[in-house]
């Protein structure tokens, strides 16, 4: 038998050269790379980012994220769906009618917030009420939920979307469009609603607050890449919800993360949280998953599919609006065998029973 001082010597080896394979694994392994863009309930992301506090969530669950700002919005979704991001924010529209239809199995890791007045139908004159677009062009992103936004506006007053022409616009030329004398409507989200509506003789004639919980905001991850790598989630709920406690906070702390975040976005402090105030934020992953659980989920979502159906969103092949299953913790929306956007609570009720 070996000597109990040789045993302990050859142990203690085992675990030196078990920790020095563990690391070089880490620091070898490959980055996850994330990406966000400009909207009020993201800036949190770059915030994040800036200020190290991803990486020291990372560095806890012994990884490492790329956290990556693309401009176009819509182009950041492509690329997510083209697996050259494991995640990326988007609404939930936009989840559905792109990675889930794409056949990208993706998992709604965070439920942010929800549009409560931030994205809203603007006409030019004073005085005016939704009633009088009809027959108007509306300058929108054409398919995204500015289109499903005006949709609902629309049959708020028994209109249709043959009533109006959809005119498609980039989000990043909408304020310079508005500003052209032939461009007399346009339906869009902040902060180029509160630009646009800062123009005189501008009238918001429907906002996403009459449809409230719609419209989310979500860091969506892949499925397949989550289940593998459950760290990602911890790291990045983590992440989320530390800002999330820091930002909605009135003390020096809290202003200074807004103040960072508005000049991030182009504005300033007091515009940022005007934005802030239309907007439903989950600063509590307690809220978050009260939300989610709710049986108002897949309903919301049942519209969105249908919406997305009749404009094509869902691909060629599909034959009614529950093609693509979306399952949530009431249960399943859709095709049970075709679950291509799950709301997950799991990570989010970790960060509410601080088991982080």
């Amino acid at each position: 038998m070996l000597s109990t001082a040789l045993t302990k010597r050859l142990f203690g080896k085992t675990l030196l050269a078990s920790a020095l394979l563990f690391t070089s694994a880490v620091a070898s392994a490959k980055p996850f790379n994330v990406c966000w863009s400009i909207y009020v309930g993201w800036m949190p992301w770059g915030y994040a980012a800036e200020q190290k506090i991803v990486d020291k969530w990372a560095k806890k669950y012994g990884i490492e994220i790329k956290v990556t700002q693309i401009n176009d919005y819509v182009e950041s979704i492509n690329q997510y769906t083209a697996g050259q991001f494991d995640a990326c924010a988007m609404t939930n529209m936009d989840a559905l009618t792109i990675p889930a239809a794409g056949g990208v199995d993706s998992t709604a890791l965070i439920v942010g917030d929800f549009s409560n007045g931030n994205d809203a139908v603007i006409l030019k004159g004073d005085n005016k009420t939704l009633k009088d677009i009809k027959g108007q062009n509306v300058n929108l992103v054409e398919l995204s939920v500015s289109h499903y936004l005006l949709a609902r506006a629309l049959e708020s007053v028994k209109l249709k979307e043959a009533d109006v022409k959809v005119v498609n616009t980039s989000d990043a030329d909408m304020v310079a469009v508005y500003g052209t004398k032939s461009v007399t409507a346009v339906t869009t989200w902040n902060p180029l609603v509160g630009e646009i509506l800062s123009q005189p003789h501008s009238s918001k004639v429907f906002d996403s607050s009459q449809i409230p919980g719609e419209i989310m905001d979500l860091f969506v991850v892949n499925t397949a890449t989550l289940k593998k790598n459950p760290a990602l989630g911890k790291a990045l709920v983590g992440a989320w919800y530390e800002i999330m406690s820091t930002m909605s906070a009135q003390d020096a702390k809290g202003i200074a993360a807004r103040t960072a975040m508005a000049k991030a976005s182009s504005t300033d402090l007091a515009g940022f949280d005007s934005q802030l105030k239309t907007t439903k934020m989950f600063y509590t992953p307690a809220s978050a998953v009260e939300f989610t659980k709710s049986d108002a989920l897949l309903s919301t979502m049942k519209k969105v599919a249908e919406f997305s159906f009749s404009h094509g969103l869902l691909g060629e092949k599909a034959k009614d609006a529950a093609t693509i299953g979306v399952e949530g913790p009431k249960g399943i929306y859709g095709d049970s065998k075709n679950v291509k956007l799950r709301f997950d609570t799991t990570y989010m009720q970790l960060a509410a029973d601080n088991k982080l």
